[in-house]
């Protein structure tokens, strides 16, 4: 495990009998604990940034996939409504040429329906 002085910067030695002319172990642990806190808000003020940042790109991403999905989503109702008009279209011509056999299927249809209905 490291210890406080494996972690502290590193100071040249000071021989031990010249204490009169440092500062007391107090203030230096203090000046320590002082610039861990500003590296700490430094870290902090990094993360926050990048953190920012990578919620700005997947924003635009977001976005970006959005638009191509309305894109696509768009193409398949227009694909749908295309195919419906197409239908719509051959079902008039085949009533058109044989109005007897689409009436007759009408009923049919009809008369199906209403003894399904009355169950």
């Amino acid at each position: 495990m490291a210890t406080t002085s494996d972690l502290a910067p590193t100071r040249p030695k000071r021989p031990t009998g010249t204490r009169s002319n440092t500062k007391p172990r107090e203030e230096q642990l203090e000046d320590q604990v002082a610039q861990l806190q500003s590296d700490l808000k430094a870290i902090a003020a990094t993360l926050a940034k990048l953190s920012n940042e990578k919620v700005s790109e997947v924003r635009d991403v977001a976005k970006s996939e959005m638009r191509h999905l309305q894109r696509q989503g768009q193409h398949v109702i227009d694909d749908v409504q295309d195919q419906a008009g197409a239908m719509e279209k051959q079902l008039k011509d085949t009533i058109r040429e044989k109005p007897l056999t689409a009436v007759a299927s009408a009923v049919g249809i009809g008369f199906i329906l209403a003894l399904l209905s009355r169950r």
